[in-house]
């Protein structure tokens, strides 16, 4: 079997903040861009990586969801619970530098934890959580 993972979804509430986060802070490029507002459905990647994207949605769009699961979703979101990632770089510390000088919400400075991987942690701009680890 053939498997590889192409796209993975966090949920936006604001797609101008989160470009600026994606795209001019991390770097990814902007792959794909629909919709209009805050109805925009936002692809980006890293560079030369063509194959591996986040899709940066609006979560409480799908009309098959019912107003009380949409207040569970921003609520989750306001509290910063409701999405993650774990992205990985060879050089944690300039990472690290260029998103705290974006002004990117710092969670965890650059740590060694116990269980063998030295990461920090950052929330974008709808709450998600950005954990980065290193590579060794």
């Amino acid at each position: 079997m053939d498997i590889t993972i192409h796209t993975s979804f966090l949920p936006h509430d604001d797609p101008e903040a989160s470009l600026a986060f994606y795209r001019d802070i991390l770097g990814f490029e902007v792959r794909n861009d629909v919709g209009t507002g805050k109805m925009r459905w936002i692809t980006v990647g890293p560079a030369g990586q063509p194959d591996t994207s986040i899709l940066l949605a609006p979560p409480t769009a799908d009309p098959g969801i019912t107003d009380d699961e949409r207040r569970t979703i921003t609520e989750m979101m306001a509290k910063g619970t409701y999405g993650w990632i774990l992205l990985a770089t060879k050089d944690l510390n300039a990472t690290f530098d260029k998103l705290q000088a974006g002004d990117a919400e710092v969670v965890q400075e650059p740590t060694e934890q116990p269980y063998g991987v030295r990461d920090c942690a950052f929330r974008d701009p709808a709450g998600n959580m950005v954990r980065i680890q290193e590579l060794r």
